[in-house]
């Protein structure tokens, strides 16, 4: 399947299956990938803008913070070990940092200064290898997986890091979701070459399964998901009445999960064996 970057830079790019069925890679991975990453429009780290588009996702956000920190509250005890890894302008860290001893690692030299302009309690980290072995509770990449090349070794660390039935909770996007389909080449969440890897939900399972030391616990949906990357997607198109059509395939997309439970971003519960 041939993608655009429809974000920035307008290249093509291919998506193509790995050995892994149901998990797919983007090719080719610029060697300047940062480069991509270069846009004051780039939600995960740019300040507020005011722009409508900014004002709707810190909409749905608030929610989506709540309905995160209950996956872990319901899971974990308060003031347990938790990273937050690829934790942006630290929204999540900044949300949940009362309730539990809290960690942010974020590789952007930018974003770890907006994350410590916000925090009072949480330590921002440049490097997880400070975190001694065997310490965390929970480990969260919330839409941070499908960016990490290096996917194996990564989920090696983070086994490291985790205690024994630790959890490693992680939120991807779901190729085969219908607002996916629906789209098709202007799906915001292909959202290439950033996104190097991209997960249907037997994807993920097929992955997990392969890995030793982890098991597959729950998948669990973001709803609000739906809404957002339909709104980027009609825009992509540059369809007048985006927002309208966002809420209307939005919904679709949400009403046909409850039958087949392809959301369209899923959050997968895997706990350290």
């Amino acid at each position: 399947m041939r993608i655009k970057d429809h974000f920035l830079s307008q290249e093509i790019f291919e998506i193509k299956e790995t050995e892994t069925k149901g998990v797919f890679k983007t090719s080719p991975i610029p060697s300047n990938i940062s480069k991509y990453y270069e846009s004051e429009d780039y939600i995960s780290h740019h300040q507020d803008s005011g722009s409508f588009k900014e004002k709707l996702y810190k909409f749905l956000q608030s929610f989506n913070l709540q309905y995160k920190k209950n996956i872990l509250a319901d899971r974990i005890k308060k003031g347990s070990k938790v990273l937050d890894y690829g934790c942006g302008a630290g929204e999540f860290v900044k949300y949940i940092e009362n309730d539990f001893e809290t960690f942010g690692f974020e590789p952007d030299a930018d974003a770890r200064k907006a994350v410590v302009s916000k925090i009072s309690k949480a330590t921002v980290l440049d490097n997880i290898q400070n975190i001694p072995d065997q310490s965390l509770d929970a480990i969260t990449l919330w839409h941070v997986f499908e960016h990490i090349e290096n996917q194996d070794e990564m989920l090696e660390q983070f086994h490291g890091k985790l205690k024994e039935k630790g959890l490693l909770i992680i939120a991807v996007p779901n190729p085969t979701s219908y607002d996916a389909k629906h789209y098709k080449e202007y799906w915001a969440a292909y959202d290439v070459p950033r996104h190097i890897y991209h997960f249907s939900k037997i994807g993920m399972e097929n992955l997990i399964s392969k890995k030793p030391g982890w098991k597959m616990r729950k998948i669990k949906p973001l709803v609000l998901d739906s809404f957002y990357i339909s709104m980027l997607s009609e825009k992509y198109k540059k369809s007048p009445l985006f927002w309208l059509k966002a809420v209307i395939y939005g919904t679709i997309s949400n009403v046909k999960a409850l039958f087949s439970n392809e959301f369209s971003s899923l959050i997968y519960i895997i706990e350290k064996r």
